[in-house]
C-alpha cells in the first residue's frame, strides 16, 4: 500500500536535494529541520515509494520532483493567505525575491512566528516547523519560499519561482 505525500515531505525532498553529497543521520537532518528523526525516516520513505527519491543513493531524482514542485504541490498542498499577524516573509515577500520583484502595496505573506518582523498576512506552512528549520539556513527559507510562491502566487510569481526552482535543482544535481 502506496502511503499518501504529507506536506513536510516536500520539506525533507527540498534538503535532500541540496545536500546530496553530504549524507546525515535521521537525526541529524531531524534537528535541523526541527521535526522527530522518525518524521525525517518516514518521509524519506514516502518520497522512495512516490518515485521522488531514488532507493539506493538517498537521491531526489531532479525532473521527477521539479514537476511535482510545479505541477503538484499548488493543487496538493493548496492554501491562501488569512489572518493579520506578525511573522516570517514568505512567497514574493521573502528576499530571494528581491531581484526579481518591487514590494506590493498589499500586505506581504508571512509564515506565523511570535519572533517575526514583518506584518502580513498568515500563510500556513508546509511544516509547522518552517519557521524553526529557516531561522538559521537561509537556502532553505529560500527555496520554501519559492514553493510558497507556487502555492499561492500569480502567474508572474508562480513563474519566477518555477524558473528558480528550476535553476537552483539543477545546480545540486551538478554540484
Amino acid at each position: 500500500m502506496v502511503m499518501p505525500l504529507k506536506p513536510h515531505d516536500v520539506l525533507i525532498a527540498l534538503d535532500l536535494s541540496r545536500s546530496r553529497n553530504a549524507p546525515t543521520t535521521y537525526a541529524e537532518r531531524a534537528k535541523r529541520m526541527s521535526m522527530s528523526a522518525s518524521e525525517v525516516h518516514s518521509a524519506v520513505q514516502r518520497l522512495e515509494e512516490a518515485r521522488l527519491l531514488d532507493p539506493e543513493t538517498k537521491a531526489v531524482r531532479r525532473k521527477p520532483f521539479f514537476d511535482f514542485l510545479v505541477h503538484g504541490v499548488p493543487y496538493v498542498f493548496a492554501v491562501a493567505p488569512k489572518e493579520l499577524t506578525r511573522g516570517i516573509p514568505t512567497a514574493w515577500a521573502a528576499p530571494v525575491f528581491s531581484d526579481h520583484m518591487r514590494p506590493m502595496e498589499e500586505l506581504p505573506p508571512v509564515w506565523p512566528d511570535p519572533n517575526g518582523k514583518v506584518q502580513g498576512q498568515s500563510v500556513l506552512p508546509l511544516y509547522r516547523s518552517v519557521p524553526n528549520a529557516v531561522a538559521a539556513d537561509q537556502e532553505l527559507c529560500d527555496l520554501l519560499s519559492l514553493v510558497d510562491a507556487l502555492r499561492i502566487g500569480r502567474a508572474r510569481e508562480r513563474k519566477i519561482a518555477t524558473e528558480e526552482l528550476d535553476q537552483r535543482l539543477k545546480q545540486y544535481a551538478s554540484a
